[in-house]
């Protein structure tokens, strides 16, 4: 953690003045404290019939503000705290949460009323920085706004309450403001619209407004019309359940501009392992394309459960922006629910979605937590699946594999969730890749 004090004295003829105090925010900062001090009162001795009094009166009072580069107000709070923070998802009370992007911001200091002397006021600021660390969460929900049992605050405390970091609102056509979002402690909400047309859904995550005008399209330009501008707003563009019978994608991906494909929808069945499977055949082909999962969730039933699936992320933040930007970039893997299995994987420092260029010699560190009898571990990769553990019981696994080509690899945990049931994918990762060096 960095720490900065600094001091400024303000004269008895500022009083009335509201005075800027410039400071340095660092890169990668992922929240700041400001605590300031000053003398506040003057103490005078008095002289009584028993015993000795102290006179104070106030002759200092200094308010507290925050400023971005641009100028605009993060926050003000008087006199009335001495202390405050603002991170980039959570704020004091009178702050606004705000990205802390690198620059000149400025501390606002009102010089309400200055003794005759003036006033020495200190200034206090710790940068925390950023830290990559896992996230969970479902970047596919829906509430009443569409066909969704829930309102938004019962949804958003719902996902808190199974563990989540983080969900995007995801309503069939029906977009959705930031206004609107309950504060939920903890919790990242990211707003989303399933763009939903009778030959395929796909998720617009990140923006309040994807697209001008109404949803629906009549023709394959206005498809690639409504993609185009979602694209230019911002948005983070997922196809969804695209082999799904009654709901797959029926568009040509080929004329659409998109990032992501949901390849496990829902509780695990034949249709997510035929669409891992299809999505697989993708990446031995040589596209790169990264994946994830959603829940699709509407209500809780026997067969659908918020986060069932699980997507984590390794991000450098919960802010939205943070979150995001790991899921574009592949830094993830999914898990059947928000369980405490996990499988790291470390090459050279990274990770997950990570192109590295292959060496001779060139290691892959594996770590999986939380594995159960019988767990199978898979690699996957250009040349087809191999299984590198059968857990022979409950606990955690540890080991190096060699890299032995360029190309890619992914992971699976396959496992039985009941005696006698055939087994399935409980974790699927996205893949590493390794270019070859000319």
């Amino acid at each position: 953690m960095q720490t900065l004090n600094l001091t400024h004295h303000i004269s008895n003829d500022q009083q009335g003045l509201y005075l800027l105090m410039p400071f340095e925010m660092p890169a990668f900062t992922e929240r700041i404290d400001i605590e300031y001090s000053y003398p506040y009162n003057h103490n005078q001795p008095l002289t009584v019939e028993n015993g000795n009094f102290s006179s104070r009166q106030r002759v200092n009072r200094i308010d507290l503000g925050l400023l971005a580069p641009d100028g605009s107000q993060v926050g003000a709070s008087g006199s009335s705290r001495d202390v405050i923070f603002v991170s980039t998802t959570e704020a004091t009370p009178g702050y606004q949460p705000h990205p802390l992007s690198a620059g000149t911001w400025q501390i606002m200091l009102g010089a309400y009323v200055v003794s005759p002397n003036g006033v020495d006021v200190k200034v206090s600021l710790r940068f925390t920085p950023k830290t990559r660390r896992w996230l969970k969460g479902d970047l596919h929900t829906h509430t009443l706004a569409s066909d969704g049992l829930l309102p938004l605050d019962h949804l958003a405390r719902h996902a808190r309450e199974h563990g989540l970091d983080f969900i995007a609102v995801t309503d069939h056509n029906q977009p959705v403001k930031r206004a609107s979002f309950p504060k939920i402690p903890g919790l990242t909400i990211i707003p989303g619209l399933e763009w939903t047309h009778y030959k395929g859904h796909s998720n617009f995550l990140g923006v309040e407004e994807a697209y001008q005008g109404a949803f629906f399209t009549n023709t394959d330009e206005e498809v690639q019309e409504k993609f185009r501008q979602a694209r230019q707003n911002g948005a983070l563009i997922c196809i969804n359940h695209p082999l799904e019978s009654s709901f797959g994608f029926r568009f040509n991906l080929e004329a659409l501009d998109f990032d992501l494909i949901e390849v496990w929808n829902g509780p695990m069945r034949p249709k997510n392992i035929e669409t891992i499977a299809w999505w697989d055949q993708m990446l031995k082909a040589g596209k790169r394309q990264v994946a994830v999962c959603g829940s699709d969730y509407h209500e809780d039933t026997v067969f659908q459960r918020l986060a069932n699936p699980t997507l984590n992320v390794l991000a450098w933040s919960a802010s939205e922006k943070d979150i995001l930007a790991a899921v574009e970039a592949g830094h993830s893997y999914f898990t059947y629910s928000p369980t405490d299995l996990q499988l790291d994987l470390d090459v050279d420092g990274a990770t997950y979605g990570v192109i590295l260029p292959w060496r001779t010699g060139l290691e892959a560190h594996l770590q999986a937590l939380s594995l159960e009898t019988g767990d199978q571990i898979r690699l996957i990769d250009q040349d087809g699946e191999r299984i590198l553990l059968t857990a022979p019981g409950n606990g955690d696994w540890e080991t190096n594999i060699p890299v032995e080509k360029p190309g890619y690899l992914r992971l699976e945990v396959w496992r039985s969730f009941f005696p006698g049931l055939p087994m399935l994918p409980a974790l699927v990762t996205n893949p590493i890749w390794f270019d070859s060096v000319l």
